[in-house]
């Protein structure tokens, strides 16, 4: 497999911006830019599902890319023919960097990089098949629970061949979808394909596979949009396409329950991160619950508060659950919400102490206040 990285002057010049900025944002999207890309790490579960799908023959001429962390908005959801109202452009759930550029929410932005990049388009000149692998980090604002993230690993593939030579069908990515399924879960898994919807391709469709009696979605894919693909410069091809979150399939590999183990360094959780080997839980130390109740305006967008609670707490949170919102002008004022959520603190590595949660708490009350101009109650 052939890799090849795309320089990014835009990149390194947002960075450096970054880097003369303080704000609480613009700190956390350093904090997330640091934050060691799981996928690229030995002896990680997702590493080790990287390695199982490129050594699939499907893929053994695949190149492998490497893209921007930080990618202009226009080229992350206009080329892909993203809904100008579509939830994922809204900064309640995207990090912006500046007006026209975000940390990258999806690695389906690969293809414009791949396409374009000198190599690929010697390829296209001269009517030669491409395939294409890309890995990595990508960042969307969440909430917190035991199975959600806001930074998370994704790996996304493309191919493509030239429309005088063949057509590809749905069936051809429904093969090569099969074989990455078998590669992680055993020739032996149970499968099926469901139709789905996606910007970027038509027709579309998702997998599932049955795990414990239940069936589970574990991948997206499609046939590229002609559309789409003439916003990248490219005519006259047609292809299939896929993608999936590297911590899905690790947790249903080895039924994790929860999210943040995949970073743990503890060796009593690292040993068994094994793809197929079932998880047996450390034991489980308890929680200590704090709950928060505030007043704030109706433009309170609650994403901007659990990034909140992440700078603060970090990994030590483990869920934060909302048990109360409601509005009472008489009580409250017009345009005002009153919100209560109660934070659950939990370490998969020691049993945690009032005296260690309680500093923490009263960070969240007093950046509570500050940082969204909240009444406490």
């Amino acid at each position: 497999m052939h890799d090849i990285t795309i320089p990014s002057e835009d990149e390194q010049r947002l960075l450096q911006q970054l880097e003369n900025r303080h704000d609480a944002e613009a700190e956390r999207m350093k904090r997330y830019l640091n934050m060691s890309d799981l996928s690229r790490t030995e002896g990680s579960p997702l590493k080790a599902i990287i390695d199982h799908v490129a050594q699939i023959p499907a893929f053994k001429d695949f190149d492998n890319v490497i893209i921007p962390e930080i990618v202009p908005v226009d080229v992350s959801f206009d080329m892909f023919n993203f809904a100008p109202d579509h939830v994922a452009r809204s900064k309640s759930d995207t990090y912006y960097v500046d007006d026209t550029n975000i940390l990258r929410t999806h690695d389906t932005v690969m293809w414009y990089y791949y396409i374009n990049h000198p190599e690929v388009k010697e390829k296209i000149k001269a009517g030669q098949s491409f395939g294409v692998i890309c890995y990595g980090k990508v960042f969307r604002k969440d909430e917190i629970d035991r199975h959600h993230m806001n930074i998370f690993h994704q790996m996304g593939g493309l191919f493509m061949v030239p429309d005088s030579e063949k057509t590809l069908r749905l069936d051809d990515l429904k093969n090569a979808l099969v074989e990455i399924a078998q590669s992680i879960f055993g020739v032996d898994v149970k499968y099926r394909f469901n139709e789905d919807t996606f910007p970027y391709t038509d027709p579309s469709l998702e997998m599932e596979i049955e795990k414990d009696g239940q069936w589970i979605e574990i991948l997206g894919g499609g046939m590229p949009r002609k559309t789409v693909m003439s916003n990248f410069g490219l005519e006259g091809y047609n292809g299939w396409a896929f993608g999936f979150g590297l911590e899905r399939l690790a947790i249903i590999s080895m039924g994790l329950p929860d999210i943040r183990l995949l970073w743990s360094e503890d060796p009593r959780v690292t040993k068994q991160l094994q793809l197929g080997q079932k998880f047996v839980e450390v034991s489980k130390y308890p929680p200590i619950i704090r709950d928060i109740s505030f007043i704030v305006d109706k433009s309170f967008i609650p994403n901007d508060y659990f990034d909140l609670i992440r700078d603060i707490g970090g990994s030590l949170v483990e869920e934060v659950q909302l048990l109360d919102k409601y509005e009472n002008d008489e009580k409250f004022g017009p345009n005002r919400m009153s919100y209560t959520y109660r934070i659950l603190y939990r370490s998969n590595d020691r049993t945690l102490k009032a005296e260690e949660i309680d500093p923490l708490q009263e960070q969240v009350y007093a950046q509570t206040a500050e940082q969204f101009q909240a009444e406490l109650r």
